[in-house]
Formats: structure tokens, sequence, C-alpha cells
């Protein structure tokens, strides 16, 4: 049973805030201190949490007007992101993932961004939360080497520390969130 855009976001915010926020210092990937811990893996890889992640999301991206025909990030915060929206997708919409390596392959293919091809698509960078942007971007970054058209980021969370600013500075596309640190009571 898929929930309306409204009930799917509130319950998906119950859930991080029950699964992923974890109270307590620690260093980010960023190398910043915080503290607390938005561990979106907790629910992205949840099984009720994973299917309202694919509804959020994709409502996000199409309520923003994006079109777009493949979603991934680096791996590996995206890649349940980007699994959630193609399975909220089916049967009616043809989304594909892609998942984008730290480094390119030094063997087989030799390939940084994996899965069908995004030559010539549009696509949808994911990230689960971000805190400099510096992820995204690299992931920005591999996809545009692959040929791919990126035409959006989106997050699930954003941590209001410039992430969003830098961002669309650095790769000029639209960054998207669907709950700020505000909402899970992180101010």
């Amino acid at each position: 049973m898929t929930l309306s855009h409204t009930d799917a976001r509130t319950r998906l915010l119950e859930l991080i805030k029950e699964l992923a926020v974890v109270h307590g210092t620690v260093t980010l990937s960023s190398g910043k201190q915080a503290e607390y811990y938005v561990d979106l893996r907790r629910a992205t890889l949840h099984h009720e949490a994973s299917r309202l992640v694919g509804q959020v999301m994709l409502n996000l991206i199409d309520d923003a007007g994006v079109e777009f025909q493949s979603v991934g990030g680096l791996t590996m915060g995206a890649d349940p992101v980007a699994t959630a929206i193609i399975h909220s997708a089916q049967p009616e919409r043809n989304i594909d993932a892609f998942v984008v390596r730290k480094a390119q392959k030094s063997y087989g293919m030799g390939r940084q961004v994996e899965g069908p091809d995004v030559r010539g698509r549009n696509v949808v960078v994911l990230e689960d939360t971000s805190t400099t942007g510096a992820s995204a971007l690299a992931a920005v970054e591999g996809v545009r080497t692959a040929g791919g058209n990126v035409v959006a980021v989106a997050v699930i969370v954003d941590r209001d520390t410039g992430a969003k600013e830098h961002v669309e500075r650095e790769s000029g596309v639209p960054y998207l969130f669907a709950f700020g640190k505000d909402e899970l009571g992180l101010d």
C-alpha cells in the first residue's frame, strides 16, 4: 500500500528520528566534529523505511520538475537510496540506478560508474546525508566524466552546514533535500 505524500514523509521522519539519529560526539567524513550523527543506513536499509525513502525521494525530485532516467551516487551512502527509488517507481516508470566508485577501477572494464550506462542520460546524483557536499560533488564529477548529464543532486537529510550552497555553486545544478536538521530536532 502506498501512503499519501504527506503521510509517507511524516512516517519516514519518525523512522529517521527513531532509527538513524545517534547523539554523542562523532567525527564526520568531512573531518568536522558534531554532537550527533545521522546514520541513515539504519533507515535506508530498514524494511519499512526503505520503501518510504523511495517514495519520498521520488516525490521530491518529481515535485521539483526534474526530468531524469537514472539515479545514483557515491557508494555506499547513495546505493540503498537509488535502489529504493527505482523500486518505488516500478512498474510505471523505467528508472535505472548506478553506483559511483571512489576511484576508477584499474582492472576489468576500468569503470568508475557501474550499472546501466549513464552516457547521454539525465541523472540525479543522490546522497543519504550531506555536510560539505564533497561526496555528492565527487559523484557529479564521476558521472560527468562517464558522459552523464547531471540534472540535480538530491539528499535525504541536509545538515544545514553549507552543502547546498557549495554543491549548487560548484556543480551548477539544484540541490534538493527531503529533510533539514531542524525537522530532526537537531538545532
